[in-house]
C-alpha cells in the first residue's frame, strides 16, 4: 500500500515544487514601475466605493438583501467591489500579461525545455496572480473594516473568500488567454469584464430586473462571487454559498483543465 501511495505523494511534490518556480521566477523579475500598474489596478474599485457606496448612498438610503435584512447602501456596495477587485488582480495577470509571456516573449517554449510541464506553467502563473489579488484584496477588506462596513472578525473570513474568487478568474483567465488570437481580442476581454461589473448585482440587487435577465445575472461567475462575499460581510450566510464556493471551484477546475491542456496542444508540437 504504501509503495503505491508514496509516488503519488512524490508526483505532487514535484508538481507543487516547479510550479513554485515559475511563481518565483515572476517575483524575481519585479521592477519598480510593475507597483505603479498594481496601486492604479487598487485604486478603480477604491474610488468607486467612495464616489458610489459612500456620496451616491446618501441618496439611495438602505438596501434590502434577498433574505430581508437591511443595510446601508455602502455595506451593500463594498463587498462587491472587494469581488471585483479580486477579479481585476486575476485577470489582468492570466489574460494581457500570460498572453504576451506565451505567445510573443515565448517565454514558456523556454521553460518547458526544463522539467516543468505545461499544467505546472499554469498552477505557478495562476499563483503569481494569487499574490497581486491577496494583496488587492487585504487593502480593500482593511479599508471596509476601518470604514466601519464590516467587522474584524467577518473580515478574517472574506479573505479565503476572495482567494478562491481570484482562483476562479485567474483559471478563467488562462484558459481565454489560449483561445484569443491577438491584442485586438483584448477588447472583448475588457467589454465582457466592464459588463460582469455593471451587472452582476454590483450596484443594484438582482430583483431590480426582469425575471430572464436577473436569471442570466445570477449565472455569471461575478455574481456568484458577490453573493458570496456579500453573506459573508453581512453575516447572512446560508446554504446559497455552498452553491457560491461550488461554482467557484468548478470554475477553477474547469479553467485550469482548458489551460493546460491548449497549453500543451500549443507550445509541444
Amino acid at each position: 500500500m504504501v509503495s503505491l501511495v508514496m509516488p503519488r505523494l512524490l508526483s505532487f511534490e514535484g508538481t507543487g515544487r516547479r510550479a513554485a518556480s515559475v511563481t518565483e521566477r515572476n517575483i524575481s523579475t519585479l521592477r519598480s514601475a510593475y507597483w505603479v500598474v498594481m496601486v492604479s489596478g487598487f485604486l478603480e474599485p477604491v474610488l468607486y466605493l467612495f464616489s458610489i457606496g459612500v456620496g451616491v448612498g446618501a441618496l439611495i438610503g438602505d438596501i434590502t438583501l434577498p433574505g430581508g435584512e437591511v443595510v446601508g447602501y455602502a455595506e451593500f456596495v463594498a463587498p462587491a467591489m472587494l469581488a471585483a477587485s479580486a477579479m481585476t488582480g486575476a485577470l489582468a495577470e492570466t489574460t494581457f500579461n500570460f498572453f504576451g509571456k506565451m505567445k510573443f516573449v515565448r517565454l514558456y517554449e523556454g521553460i518547458l525545455a526544463t522539467p516543468v510541464r505545461p499544467i505546472e506553467i499554469a498552477l505557478g502563473e495562476l499563483a503569481w496572480a494569487m499574490v497581486r489579488g491577496v494583496i488587492y484584496s487585504a487593502a480593500f477588506v482593511v479599508i471596509m473594516t476601518l470604514m466601519g462596513l464590516t467587522t474584524w472578525s467577518r473580515a478574517l473570513v472574506m479573505l479565503p473568500a476572495t482567494l478562491l474568487v481570484g482562483l476562479a478568474f485567474g483559471a478563467l483567465g488562462m484558459a481565454v488567454a489560449t483561445i484569443i488570437r491577438s491584442w485586438q481580442d483584448f477588447d472583448l476581454i475588457a467589454a465582457g469584464q466592464f459588463a460582469l461589473f455593471l451587472f452582476s448585482g454590483t450596484f443594484v440587487p438582482p430583483t431590480a430586473y426582469p425575471a430572464v435577465v436577473r436569471w442570466l445575472i445570477e449565472i455569471t461567475p461575478l455574481y456568484r462571487s458577490v453573493d458570496l462575499i456579500r453573506a459573508l460581510s453581512t453575516g447572512t450566510t446560508g446554504w446559497l454559498q455552498l452553491l457560491d464556493v461550488a461554482y467557484l471551484l468548478a470554475l477553477m477546475a474547469l479553467g485550469l483543465t482548458v489551460a493546460g491542456r491548449r497549453m500543451a496542444k500549443q507550445l509541444c508540437k
